[in-house]
């Protein structure tokens, strides 16, 4: 993680170690923060989309300070490393989390863990529980809402949208755009999200992006991110992997909630309510003054819920 004195930058009060591991032939970066003392299992965070692990920073301090807590980067974003390519698959994140758990099971001896996710990372972690039940304590999902539901007779348009993407990135059409300064990437994080303090907007840049050899910045991401996926969102399967969820589940949600500007109306809250009544041992939450970006937003408010749902 970068390092930087100025006094418009935040300043974390637990310092990251980072890892490298080998993960499914990608070099996985791999933020821990603390060590593993009790047998308490350990807390893994799961960034969304367009995002990385650092920006769980603003929570880990807000958290209990022995807290042992493990946050990826996943594959095309951050730091971890790996092949070129022109999509991604959204099962992959999936066998990432799997690896990933394999490994700090077999170096700390823990059979299971507490994982929050974020949004897709929120969406990823909510499967995850339902197929690996057994490897879930307890699960905290912070806005993963899925996706609206799909027929299938939406398919050939898919893979026809897919296709048309596949060629407009191999064009650079949907290629990411470089920034000017560090500072614009502050602006604009701000400009996405305008709860977000100056001084987390300073900091979360400079993780956020890396430098170029011409003085400007580029975003830590792939631009074959944004290439659809080919899979239509199937609700009748997730509603059958909810179903497989044994672990105590927390869905947390914000205050400023942007399901309608999200999808026009074609995927509502109440829609998302009814497919949490598959989950067993559920119980939600709002944390008031946030949007989306909720552990950017009121990291104390959300460490005391997180904190709180541990407990019980």
């Amino acid at each position: 993680m970068h390092n930087n004195e100025s006094s418009f930058m935040y300043r974390p009060q637990r310092v990251a170690k980072s890892l490298k591991l080998e993960i499914r032939g990608h070099q996985y970066h791999v933020l821990t923060w603390g060590q593993q003392q009790t047998q308490e299992p350990p807390l893994v965070l799961l960034h969304g989309w367009m995002d990385l692990a650092a920006s769980f920073q603003f929570l880990v301090d807000a958290l209990n300070p022995d807290r042992f807590i493990i946050a990826p980067d996943w594959r095309g974003f951050g730091d971890t490393q790996g092949p070129d390519v022109d999509h991604y698959v959204f099962a992959d994140y999936l066998g990432d989390l799997d690896f990933l758990l394999d490994h700090f099971e077999a170096t700390l001896g823990c059979k299971t863990f507490n994982v929050l996710g974020h949004s897709m990372g929120g969406n990823v972690a909510m499967m995850y529980a339902g197929i690996q039940e057994a490897r879930i304590h307890k699960l905290i999902n912070l806005e993963g809402f899925g996706m609206p539901a799909t027929r299938a007779s939406m398919a050939k348009g898919r893979y026809r949208r897919w296709l048309d993407e596949l060629k407009a990135l191999d064009q650079q059409s949907l290629a990411l755009k470089p920034y000017a300064n560090l500072n614009d990437v502050a602006k604009r994080l701000m400009k996405n999200n305008p709860r977000l303090k100056e001084d987390f907007a300073h900091w979360l840049a400079s993780q956020w992006a890396c430098p170029l050899e011409n003085g400007e910045w580029r975003l830590k991401a792939r631009a074959a991110h944004k290439v659809v996926s080919a899979q239509l969102y199937r609700l009748d399967e997730m509603q059958e992997i909810f179903k497989g969820i044994t672990a105590p589940t927390l869905c947390v949600h914000s205050s400023d909630l942007q399901l309608d500007r999200w999808w026009k109306g074609t995927y509502t809250f109440d829609q998302y309510q009814e497919r949490l009544q598959a989950v067993a041992h559920l119980s939600q939450t709002q944390v008031k003054e946030s949007g989306h970006m909720l552990h950017h937003d009121q990291p104390q408010a959300l460490a005391q819920v997180v904190e709180a749902f541990l407990a019980q």
